[in-house]
């Protein structure tokens, strides 16, 4: 998440050499791409950590320090 990014909602996610931006909200692909696998992962994720983001985004458009959120493990 970056400070004052345009909406919608969402984060970046990357793995290995790729990068996706990932809406908050419905969780589709905005931007990028991610392998089949990564994507699934990356999406059960934010699925677990919904409020969180939504928590960050609200606090990064102000702009005021994001709270960390569990990485994926």
């Amino acid at each position: 998440m970056f400070f004052n990014d345009h909406n919608p909602p969402h984060f970046h996610a990357e793995y290995q050499d790729q990068e996706a931006i990932i809406d908050i909200h419905s969780l589709q692909i905005l931007k990028g791409s991610l392998p089949k696998r990564a994507r699934m992962m990356v999406v059960e994720w934010a699925l677990e950590h919904r409020e969180e983001l939504l928590a960050n985004w609200n606090k990064a458009r102000i702009p005021e320090p994001l709270d960390k959120i569990q990485s994926l493990e």
